[in-house]
């Protein structure tokens, strides 16, 4: 079967993002499209997290990235879920995941921790960074939930946000962010200029070529980085008695 996450790094012209993009012919003859199992998902999650983190031997290799998607329910926070505990999962590499979709926080709920301070507080009030995380699963992860009376004008847009976007570059060795959509906001591509890029999630049978194409051009036009792209939710047309084979 194929797979349900694809990163295209370097994405050098609108043909490799679009490809991705396109939506793709419906079943037909009594097929039954089905989306794959968790276990090979969790497989293709390890691949992209080390093809985007671990895989790069000339020091290259991004430390902070933001994910967001192009349009909503596009299961970004999922992925980035995922992705830091797959790259927490490498090694004794101190991981931090960051929830910035201040407007519909869910990165906490994936990774099972509360959320009675984060973000917002670290941005009101002082004190180092860490005093606002969260342990995250296993011994290297942490998390930075959005926290209580979030205000997405006034947080991401101030000094004090850039401030401690650094402290935490400084205090892990990777950083992933989870932004909301670009369609929703601007947000994305205002954290991507603090970051060493932007991974955009595309949802497979449901992000159009012309929404795709708009999102790409608004990161190009902020001068943010786009590190590649992961295809999300993708189903597959088998038929039902070889499905059940696999």
């Amino acid at each position: 079967m194929s797979k349900n996450f694809e990163l295209v790094t370097q994405v050098e012209d609108d043909r490799q993002l679009f490809a991705a993009a396109a939506p793709r012919t419906p079943p037909r003859g009594g097929l039954r499209a089905v989306t794959k199992p968790s276990e090979p998902a969790r497989d293709e999650i390890a691949k992209l997290a080390q093809r985007l983190f671990l895989l790069s031997g000339d020091g290259a290799a991004p430390r902070a990235v933001v994910f967001c998607g192009i349009e909503r329910s596009s299961g970004t926070s999922w992925i980035c879920a995922k992705v830091a505990r797959a790259v927490a999962a490498q090694g004794a590499k101190l991981v931090c995941a960051v929830d910035v979709n201040l407007r519909a926080p869910a990165l906490h709920t994936y990774l099972r921790v509360a959320n009675r301070s984060g973000l917002a507080d670290a941005v009101r009030q002082t004190g180092p960074i860490r005093s606002f995380l969260e342990r995250g699963p296993g011994g290297n992860l942490w998390v930075l939930p959005v926290g209580l009376d979030a205000n997405p004008g006034v947080i991401l847009s101030s000094q004090r946000f850039r401030e401690r976007v650094n402290e935490l570059r400084a205090e892990f060795d990777y950083v992933i962010f989870d932004a909301p959509s670009i369609t929703q906001s601007g947000d994305a591509a205002l954290i991507g200029q603090l970051l060493d890029g932007v991974v955009l999630v595309v949802g497979a049978n449901s992000t159009r070529r012309e929404t795709a194409r708009k999102a790409k051009e608004s990161l190009d036009a902020a001068n943010v980085r786009l590190l590649g792209t992961v295809l999300n939710k993708r189903t597959f047309p088998i038929p039902e008695a070889l499905y059940r084979r696999l």
